[in-house]
């Protein structure tokens, strides 16, 4: 059989797939795409047994076929191409040639007998989110998620459905962040985990209008455009985030964000993998800054201007782990609730809309005196 497609759409298609094929795996089988043709539809899936995508396109072609095609030679190969017709076809030698205008290149293609079953969401919890609300959730607590797999749960980002709304939570014990779209009020009181890696690729596509996301116990489905990821669940319990919260700092910190930020990275040039630690020396009306290398004996110190309703301060933070909060928070003011320096500090936006609420967590660290 053969059929004809142009090569930028199908590069296209293929570019949709490729994040799901596993960079090294046990399976040999799974570093293949999956393609599908029937009724002159054709569906490219890829899987690494945790995330599962396919993707679709309108081909020429009078034959239904399924095989399995080696995923990086293939998509490198087309993408190489210029802007022209491909023909495709399956020899009876199991190669699968492409010809253009400028040449012939043959892969090996199989049978799919040893390819796995692509999870398929019957029925579940259904939610229709719009992809810039999704997008924007992802953005602003991604970054917390724990790297490391010792505590499963922690490594995905929490959708929290609850009667105010639903809430995204992500937390790697040293950083929490809890983000409420008020919008999104369902009957729906249920937790699911997702993976990061899920998150990472689902992120990468967002463009459409909506996303019709579909829950079960096990799985998740997310649905837009012309791609659908089916992923795994983490099935751990996810901590109870709001024990963690305190409910008693009562100094508030009123600070410009572009001057803090812009701060905090000067700062971070002075940091060390032995040396995160930045002090912030909290006063009524400024804030003074200051990172030490010991070992190469540098330092540097700020001082802007600031709004404090509290006795005077002096704590300290991971710089990394400050510059990610501030950077991931778009809000002109901020404001640092404190209680003093070894319990959590909350930071807010000091202006957000009436859709939302956005509160995230940073740990102190003992300062070297």
């Amino acid at each position: 059989m053969e059929f004809r497609v142009n090569s930028r759409n199908l590069e296209k298609l293929l570019s949709k797939v490729i994040p799901a094929i596993p960079s090294k795996t046990p399976m040999t089988i799974l570093t293949n795409f999956l393609f599908d043709i029937n009724d002159g539809l054709l569906t490219v899936y890829a899987t690494d047994l945790e995330v599962s995508i396919k993707s679709q396109m309108d081909i020429a072609s009078d034959k239904n076929k399924q095989f399995v095609v080696p995923a990086k030679l293939l998509f490198d190969t087309i993408r190489e191409f210029p802007d022209t017709i491909v023909t495709i076809s399956l020899e009876n030698n199991q190669q699968l040639k492409l010809k253009t205008d400028r040449g012939t290149y043959n892969l090996n293609y199989f049978e799919t007998k040893d390819y796995p079953e692509i999870p398929v969401i019957e029925s579940g919890n259904e939610i229709i989110i719009s992809a810039d609300d999704l997008n924007r959730a992802f953005n602003i607590t991604s970054f917390a998620a724990s790297d490391e797999d010792i505590r499963p749960a922690m490594t995905g980002i929490l959708l929290d459905f609850a009667e105010d709304g639903l809430r995204f939570v992500a937390t790697d014990g040293h950083r929490l962040v809890k983000y409420l779209k008020k919008s999104y009020q369902t009957e729906l009181l249920e937790r699911y985990i997702i993976p990061r890696k899920a998150i990472h690729i689902i992120s990468k596509f967002l463009t459409d209008s909506e996303v019709k996301i579909n829950l079960t116990k096990n799985l998740a489905s997310f649905k837009f455009s012309d791609i659908e990821l089916v992923t795994k669940l983490i099935s751990d319990k996810y901590p109870n985030y709001n024990s963690v919260i305190p409910l008693e700092n009562e100094n508030l910190l009123t600070i410009n964000r572009a001057d803090l930020l812009s701060t905090i990275r000067r700062m971070m040039v002075f940091a060390t993998e032995g040396n995160k630690q930045i002090k912030l020396n909290i006063n009524s009306t400024d804030l003074s800054i200051s990172i030490e290398n010991v070992d190469t004996s540098a330092s540097a110190t700020e001082t802007i201007d600031c709004e404090y309703n509290g006795e005077p301060m002096v704590i300290g933070f991971n710089v990394f782990y400050l510059n990610d909060i501030v950077t991931h928070i778009d809000s002109e003011k901020l404001i640092f609730k404190l209680h003093s320096p070894t319990k959590a500090c909350l930071i807010e936006p000091g202006q957000t809309s009436e859709n939302e609420e956005i509160l995230m967590l940073l740990m102190p660290v003992r300062l070297n005196n």
